[in-house]
């Protein structure tokens, strides 16, 4: 068994998988035992011959590909089903996300005593995006945090670290990537955050469009504080002699 399944959703990113594939490699060799999942999202850029060369040089990269275009909430749960370690991270595929970042972002599920916390899910600080889409987010974020409570000021990056079993317990629904630490306390686990760089763009372009992503999410949002009110409130012990 890996110590950690790095799990990558990926979608036209020819341009940027093979530096981030590098990237992830020299941060940790070094420490861990782990594994490279891409799930390739139905790709249509060159990817996937790029992933396949790849995949005979390198042991640890593993790739599942799409027939069809399902979405990043899918690709990641895709991923984790997938992976071979109890301790599974995620970073997007487009390089924003710094993979040098991985080992801090992990610390947290490999503390002694840390049993308790499920995830953790990474902040951004000094974002290299355009002005809109800071906004954008920073709007809907505080939107977020006013109806769930749920402690985090950027559910929006992509890096996060959490435990598979209790992740694939959670209830799936497309874009349930994006409120995650509210999912995972609704179940009772503890999240924890860390902060973390970001990276402009390397290559290729953005996958959706600010006014995209707000109707979307009034739906999921409602829906994420609608499965928290419906919470199982009562945890049964088992009585013993």
């Amino acid at each position: 068994m890996t110590d950690l399944s790095i799990v990558i959703p990926a979608k036209n990113e020819a341009e940027n998988i093979e530096a981030l594939l590098d990237g992830i490699d020299a941060a940790l060799a070094p420490s861990f035992d782990y594994e490279v999942i891409v799930v390739d999202d139905a790709s249509d850029d060159g990817m996937e011959a790029i992933l396949k060369a790849r995949l005979a040089r390198a042991p640890r990269l593993r790739v599942l590909r799409n027939d069809r275009s399902g979405g990043q909430s899918a690709a990641v749960h895709s991923g984790v089903q997938a992976a071979r370690s109890p301790i599974c991270a995620t970073l997007d595929g487009d390089g924003q996300n710094p993979p040098e970042e991985l080992p801090k972002l992990v610390a947290p599920l490999f503390a002694p005593g840390s049993e308790a916390v499920a995830l953790v899910a990474g902040q951004r600080v000094g974002r290299q995006d355009t002005l809109s889409k800071k906004l954008a987010s920073k709007f809907a974020n505080w939107i977020r945090s006013r109806v769930l409570h749920d402690g985090t000021r950027d559910t929006g990056c992509g890096l996060k670290a959490f435990r598979r079993e209790p992740f694939l317990n959670l209830p799936y629904f497309d874009h349930m990537h994006r409120y995650l630490p509210a999912l995972f306390a609704r179940d009772g686990w503890q999240v924890a955050h860390v902060d973390v760089s970001h990276r402009a763009r390397g290559g290729g372009r953005s996958h959706y469009s600010n006014l995209q992503r707000g109707l979307v999410s009034i739906s999921d949002l409602m829906g994420v504080a609608w499965l928290i009110r419906r919470r199982k409130k009562s945890r049964p012990t088992e009585v013993t002699k």
